[in-house]
Parts: structure tokens; C-alpha cells; sequence
């Protein structure tokens, strides 16, 4: 099963969403937007940018 995006208030008329795992794990927190529009154009750039990401690691090399 896929993951689920709950958007919940932020306060203040603002808005985030939450990606939960099937099992109820919380994999990420937005930053909050300032309306349900922003919020859900969000949501629909990370549904789309997800799947073909990159991952990159930004740790400081280490010398063996």
C-alpha cells in the first residue's frame, strides 16, 4: 500500500502536510504553506519529483 499525505493546520490560517508510511510511520513534515492551494501544489511536487530523485550525500568525506 501507499504512503498518505494528511494535510493538518499550521496556525494561523496556514497549512502542512504529513507523508505517513501504510503502517503509520511519519516519513516527512512540510513546511507550512499559506493556503490549502499551496499546500496541495506541494504535495502534487513531491508525488512527482519523488519517484525520480536523486539521493545525494552531502556528509563530509572521510579519508580511509
Amino acid at each position: 500500500m501507499a504512503g498518505t499525505f494528511e494535510i493538518v493546520s499550521a496556525g494561523q490560517g496556514s497549512f502542512r502536510f504529513r507523508l505517513k508510511a501504510d503502517d503509520g510511520t511519519l516519513v516527512a513534515v512540510s513546511p507550512s504553506f499559506p493556503n490549502i492551494k499551496a499546500v496541495v501544489a506541494g504535495i502534487t511536487a513531491v508525488r512527482e519529483n519523488a519517484a525520480t530523485g536523486f539521493v545525494v550525500d552531502r556528509r563530509a568525506s572521510r579519508a580511509s
